[in-house]
């Protein structure tokens, strides 16, 4: 993604009309924020498909959260669906979108904020981190959310730029996280899947990988107190919450 498109893509968000969802006070469960917003992390989606079924994952590890001022980012928002969804139900949190195609984002909030960027890139990471004046290592988020490419190589930069800017006691979650396992075009073969890491971040192994160094996995062993991962409705829906010491 040059940058010519990606500043096509901003002016076409800057001038888009959007739906404001400040204006709506009627009280509704997650599950059905995620139907009305148009989310297909509801069990179904668009009324006539499946969606995928993480509202019970969600508020499992939400409910108690639920009033607290958080910092939440999300990567990967599309159009906005969840972050409007979860900027209801976080009544007092403010979300972060990253996307890097803007353009399809549709809600606007004085809750959430937008930006256009490749979460892969450390550059647009540290230009993201200076719109928001926070330095890159600052423990800033309470909740971490990849729902991006869901290609695997994608998934460990993100994780990898990501992971240090999450508070203690924050979640970090990965949604569709085997998606490479059933789509080649998501696979990048010389790393091993989430599902294995997984295992490997519960047993503290090492493991070999060109993007998760040595010592990138010693500060996922020495920081995360608990790894949790989930089936959902379909084959492909799967997530995983691991929370930081």
């Amino acid at each position: 993604m040059n940058f010519f498109s990606l500043y096509k893509r901003q002016l076409l968000y800057f001038f888009k009309k959007k739906i404001n969802i400040d204006s709506s006070s009627k009280k509704l469960s997650l599950e059905n924020l995620f139907i009305k917003y148009g989310s297909d992390k509801a069990s179904y989606w668009k009324k006539k498909n499946n969606g995928h079924g993480y509202t019970k994952f969600y508020l499992k590890h939400f409910k108690k959260i639920k009033y607290k001022k958080l910092n939440i980012l999300e990567i990967g928002s599309y159009a906005g669906s969840s972050a409007a969804a979860f900027s209801k139900f976080f009544p007092n949190s403010k979300i972060y979108c990253l996307d890097i195609n803007i353009s399809n984002f549709k809600y606007s909030s004085k809750k959430i904020e937008v930006f256009g960027l490749d979460a892969t890139k450390q550059k647009s990471a540290k230009s993201f981190f200076k719109q928001i004046d926070i330095s890159l290592d600052q423990k800033y988020f309470d909740i971490i959310i990849d729902d991006g490419s869901h290609k695997l190589d994608d998934i460990l930069k993100v994780l990898r730029i990501f992971f240090n800017s999450l508070k203690s006691n924050g979640l970090y979650i990965i949604e569709d996280f085997k998606h490479p396992n059933f789509f080649k075009h998501l696979d990048s073969f010389n790393e091993p899947k989430i599902d294995k890491i997984i295992n490997y971040i519960k047993k503290k192994k090492k493991f070999s990988s060109n993007i998760l160094d040595l010592n990138f996995q010693k500060q996922l062993f020495n920081n995360i107190k608990e790894v949790e991962d989930y089936k959902g409705i379909s084959n492909i829906s799967n997530i995983a919450f691991l929370k930081k010491n």
